[in-house]
C-alpha cells in the first residue's frame, strides 16, 4: 500500500524532524500566555468570591494550574520526544481504528469552545463598532471575526506563534488597566477585594468550595493535557539529551509559569468584577464600569484573548484531529474549516448556559484519556515507541480489528468514575483510568497483542530525539517495507543521527 492510499498517513501527521520545530521557550510560554487568558478563567474567580475569599481563590488557582501544568509537561515530551501528534499517539492506547472515538470527542469540544470564545469576541467586536459608528450587528462580526481567526490558523503553527507574541503583552497591559479600574470601583463601595466574600462559608464547606477552584482550573485544561503533542511537536529541543527536565524546559517552562501565572491574573480580574459589578462577564462588567474609549480598548482585550485562545487551543488540535479520521484526502486546512463550521452548528448563542455543563463533562472524560496517557507512555512502554507501525494498517497497533480494549474499557471505567465524583473529576478520572489501563494492557491485552517496544526494550530503535533519530516516513513507505524496517533506523535516520 503507498503511502497515498495509507488512511494512517495524512501528510500533515507525518513526525515533525529536529530541524522544522520552530517554536521556542519564549515562544511557548508566549502562547500560554494567549491561550490562558479565557473567559471560563473570569468564570471561576467570579464563582469563587462567592463563598471564600480571593486569597483562597488565588492560591486555589495556582494549586490546580500547577498540577496540570506539570500533566502537561508529563504528556508533551511525547511531541517532543518523537515528532507526533495527539491522533497518532492515540493508535496505541486505543488502536488504529478506536483513536478516532476519544479524538474526536476532543475535536467537538474543542470546536464548540471556538464557536462559544469567538461569539463572546463578537460582542466584543460589536460593541467597539457600535462606539465609534454606531453600527450594531453581533452575527456579522461573529461571521467575519471566525473567517479570520480561521484563515490565521490554517497559514500553519509558526503563524500561530507569531501571533501569541503580538497578542500576549497588549493582553497583559489591559488587563493591569482593567483591573485596577474595576478595583477602585469596589473600593468606591466599601469592598476589600482581598476580604469581601458574597455568601462566606466555613470548615468542610469552606474546603470544598477550595477544591472546586483546583479542579475547575484542571478541568478546563485537561482536554490540552491530552493532544498537547499536537503542539508540542513544534518545540525545539537538544538532540542527545537523556535528562528529561533538560529535554522538556521548553514546555515546562510555559506549562509550569506562563500557564499558573496568567490563569490566576485572569481568575482575579473575574473575581474582581464579580465584587464591582456583580456581574463576572467580562463584556458586561466592562460595558457597566467603563465608557466611551476607554470601553472600546478594554473591549479589544476580550477580541484579542478570545483569538489567541481559539488558535492554540482549540482550532489547532481539532483541525489535527479531523485531519486524521480524515485521512490524506482531508489536509490539515479543511480539518481547520471542519472546526470553525462545527462551532458554528451548535449555535453557541442560544444554548451557551446548555454546552458549559456538556463541556465540563468532556473536560472530566479527557482527564481518563490523561491518564492512560501516562500509563502507556511512560509506565508500560518507558518512553519508547515503534513508530513505524503508527502509520501501517497491519501493524502491531491495529489490535482487533483497530480496536484496542484495554483502552476503551478503561476509557468508560475511568469515565463513569469521573463523572460519579464530579468533585474531584480530574483526580479520580486520572488515577482509574491509569490503573485501570496498566493493569488490563500489562496483565491481559499485552499478552494477547505483543508490542515489540515492550518485549524488546531498546532505546536505540524506540527512542527518538534522546537517541538522535528523526522518524522518517518517506515516500515508498509500503506494508512489506514497513515490515522490514520496523524496530530498526533507515539509512536517513542513522545519517540524521
Amino acid at each position: 500500500m503507498d503511502k497515498k492510499d495509507n488512511h494512517l498517513m495524512s501528510p500533515d501527521l507525518m513526525p515533525i524532524p529536529h530541524h522544522e520545530k520552530k517554536i521556542g521557550t519564549l515562544g511557548f510560554t508566549f502562547m500560554w500566555v494567549g491561550m490562558a487568558v479565557v473567559l471560563a478563567a473570569f468564570a471561576i474567580g467570579g464563582a469563587g468570591v462567592q463563598s471564600i475569599s480571593l486569597i483562597w481563590v488565588v492560591l486555589g488557582t495556582l494549586l490546580g494550574t500547577l498540577l496540570i501544568g506539570f500533566a502537561i509537561t508529563l504528556t508533551a515530551d511525547i511531541g517532543i520526544e518523537h515528532g507526533i501528534s495527539f491522533p497518532v499517539y492515540m493508535r496505541a492506547p486505543f488502536g488504529t481504528l478506536g483513536t478516532h472515538f476519544p479524538s474526536i470527542v476532543r475535536g467537538v469540544a474543542a470546536s464548540m469552545w471556538f464557536g462559544i470564545n469567538t461569539f463572546f469576541g463578537s460582542t466584543a467586536i460589536n460593541g467597539i463598532l457600535n462606539i465609534l459608528t454606531g453600527f450594531d450587528n453581533w452575527f456579522i462580526c461573529y461571521v467575519l471575526f471566525a473567517l479570520f481567526q480561521l484563515f490565521n490558523t490554517a497559514l500553519g503553527i509558526k503563524a500561530v506563534e507569531k501571533f501569541a507574541d503580538l497578542a500576549a503583552p497588549i493582553i497583559i497591559i489591559i488587563g493591569v488597566w482593567m483591573y485596577f479600574n474595576l478595583a477602585g470601583t469596589a473600593s468606591g463601595q466599601g469592598k476589600d477585594i482581598w476580604a469581601w466574600v458574597e455568601s462566606p462559608v466555613t470548615g468542610g464547606a469552606a474546603f470544598t468550595a477550595f477544591v472546586v477552584v483546583v479542579v475547575s482550573n484542571m478541568g478546563y485544561w485537561a482536554t490540552l493535557a491530552a493532544d498537547i503533542s499536537s503542539i508540542s511537536r513544534f518545540i525545539k529541543a537538544p538532540k542527545h539529551e537523556r535528562n528529561w527536565f533538560k529535554r522538556n524546559k521548553g514546555a515546562m517552562v510555559g506549562s509550569l509559569v506562563g500557564l499558573p501565572l496568567t490563569q490566576t491574573f485572569i481568575v482575579v480580574l473575574g473575581a474582581v468584577s464579580y465584587i464591582a459589578v456583580s456581574n463576572f462577564d467580562p463584556v458586561v462588567a466592562l460595558q457597566e464600569s467603563a465608557s466611551g474609549l476607554v470601553l472600546g480598548i478594554l473591549l479589544l482585550m476580550i477580541v484579542l484573548a478570545q483569538w489567541s485562545t481559539n488558535v492554540s487551543a482549540n482550532i489547532v488540535p481539532a483541525a489535527t484531529i479531523f485531519s486524521n479520521v480524515g485521512g490524506p484526502k482531508l489536509p490539515f486546512w479543511a480539518g481547520v474549516f471542519i472546526a470553525g463550521l462545527v462551532g458554528t452548528v451548535i449555535q453557541p448563542w442560544s444554548i451557551f448556559n446548555l454546552l458549559i455543563p456538556v463541556l465540563l463533562i468532556a473536560a472530566a472524560i479527557l482527564s481518563v484519556i490523561v491518564g492512560i496517557i501516562f500509563a502507556d507512555y511512560y509506565l508500560l512502554r518507558k518512553r519508547r515507541m515503534n513508530v513505524y507501525d503508527l502509520y501501517k494498517s497491519g501493524g502491531q497497533f491495529r489490535y482487533d480489528g483497530g480496536i484496542n480494549w484495554a483502552g476503551i474499557i478503561s476509557w468508560v471505567i475511568g469515565s463513569v468514575f469521573a463523572y460519579t465524583f464530579s468533585t474531584y473529576s480530574f483526580f479520580v478520572g486520572f488515577g482509574i483510568g491509569a490503573l485501570s489501563y496498566y493493569l488490563l494492557a500489562k496483565y491481559w491485552y499485552f499478552k494477547k497483542h505483543p508490542q515489540a517496544e515492550i518485549e524488546t526494550p531498546d532505546d536505540d530503535q524506540y527512542l527518538g530525539i534522546t537517541v538522535g533519530r528523526d522518524w522518517h516516513i518517506g515516500e515508498g513507505f509500503t506494508e512489506e517495507k514497513l515490515g522490514k524496517k520496523t524496530g530498526t533506523e533507515t539509512a536517513a535516520t542513522k545519517a540524521d543521527a
